[in-house]
């Protein structure tokens, strides 16, 4: 089911799909002698903060890396301490989310979640389904390379199932994504100064511009957002093409 960008255009020259890694959370408390909870608390903050500033800059859709299929290897305290954050945030913030008209759809694998965290993800997506304002997307239980696997799977399930004869091709691959549907990702960024993707939006990643920054993500908002937006602006967006030739002086 495609996921359809509100219709208010944005400056021409600017991002309408951001995707965040929020790092830094642990370093940002450690550098404070506080616990790691307290800067994922923070951290959640700061969410908070840039989704309610990125209308304004002209994004239609924010997709950030919650929590990775790799994260269940952190000590359990940690683990527990995030889900115990999703439950918070969805508590204190879903009805915001659906006065303001932003609706969240969850990427990722359901199976292995918590009972009540998957329970909070059903109820979260059905009641912002209706909203047209702004896309929410939070990668959670998230992972790149498992992502492209189950999109394959899903389509051999079908091809066994007799319901397709169709090869498998980059199209249908793609339309086995937890993002299918959803519009194309022009910038990703990752905060705290690291540069990597680490498994986030592997496939998606495939023509998105890649902005680091230096700023522990409990500290964004929407000055550092904008940022992003203008040094998006300053690229050179060729899609393996090439620039379009300057036009010569007349005379």
């Amino acid at each position: 089911m495609p996921v359809e960008l509100p219709d208010h255009q944005p400056a021409s020259d600017g991002p309408r799909h951001v995707a965040l890694i929020m790092d830094g959370n642990g370093r940002w408390a450690q550098a404070r002698g506080l616990p790691r909870a307290v800067g994922h608390r923070e951290g959640v903050q700061a969410l908070k903060r840039t989704v309610q500033a990125a209308p304004a800059l002209g994004i239609r859709c924010l997709t950030v890396f919650g929590f990775s299929t790799e994260n269940w290897r952190r000590p359990a305290e940690e683990v527990s301490d995030l889900m115990g954050l999703v439950r918070s945030y969805v508590a204190s913030d879903l009805k915001r989310l659906e006065r303001e008209g932003v609706r969240v759809r969850i990427l990722g694998r359901r199976t292995g979640l918590p009972s009540d965290i998957a329970e909070i993800v059903e109820r979260t997506e059905a009641s912002t389904a209706h909203n047209d304002k702004f896309l929410l997307q939070v990668a959670f239980n998230y992972g790149g390379r498992a992502d492209i696997v189950d999109a394959a799977r899903r389509h051999l399930d079908r091809v066994l199932a007799g319901e397709t004869t169709a090869a498998l091709d980059e199209e249908t691959l793609g339309l086995g994504l937890s993002t299918a549907g959803g519009p194309p990702v022009d910038v990703i960024v990752r905060t705290s100064g690291e540069q990597r993707l680490s498994n986030f939006l592997l496939w998606e990643a495939a023509y998105a511009e890649l902005v680091y920054q230096q700023v522990l993500w409990p500290d964004y908002g929407a000055e550092a957002l904008a940022d992003v937006v203008e040094q998006y602006r300053n690229r050179d967006r060729r899609f393996g093409g090439l620039s379009p030739a300057p036009a010569l002086a007349a005379g």
